[in-house]
């Protein structure tokens, strides 16, 4: 299992268990989106790319840069 983490913009857009799927972004690195655009991770080089499509959200934290998903996959 990997935990990746995401910035949400907003709250309230995905609860924790919620299964969610991402979308790949490929540049010269890869970053991802949770569908439908409810937030996005970091970068990541190649080596590092995210293998499954779909994750499950395991927690939701709000600091003072805003709101932060934890989503774990199944690698």
């Amino acid at each position: 299992m990997r935990e990746i983490e995401f910035k949400m913009e907003r709250q309230g857009l995905v609860n924790i268990g919620d299964e969610v799927e991402i979308t790949e972004r490929e540049g010269v690195t890869y970053s991802y989106i949770i569908e439908p655009a409810v937030a996005m991770s970091g970068c990541f080089p190649a080596r590092e790319r995210i293998l499954s499509k779909k994750g499950v959200i395991k927690d939701i934290r709000q600091n003072e840069r805003g709101f932060y998903i934890v989503a774990v996959f199944e690698e």
